[in-house]
């Protein structure tokens, strides 16, 4: 599991051009290990870690989340497609 987060971190990185600077998890579990926190301590990665099973805690996914919908709406309606869909 632990090379997997590394090669998706490397991946990101590559891809955006940019260095991660924050970490944000759940606190499931998945990403709280020793393996893990000495990593972002190494790159200089700020790891945050909200309560899980609130979504309320992370505006940046939510605010994300509405824009899709919000998206999804617009096109249904666009389409002149049934209340239903």
């Amino acid at each position: 599991m632990f090379a997997n987060f590394v090669k998706f971190f490397a991946s990101v990185e590559r891809q955006s051009g940019l260095r991660l600077k924050v970490f944000r998890t759940d606190g499931g579990g998945e990403f709280n290990s020793k393996e893990v926190m000495e990593f972002c301590e190494s790159k200089g990665i700020h790891h945050e870690v909200i309560t899980p099973y609130t979504p309320q805690h992370n505006g940046v996914a939510e605010r994300r989340n509405r824009m899709l919908l919000d998206m999804c709406r617009c096109m249904i309606k666009g389409k002149g497609l049934p209340h239903y869909f």
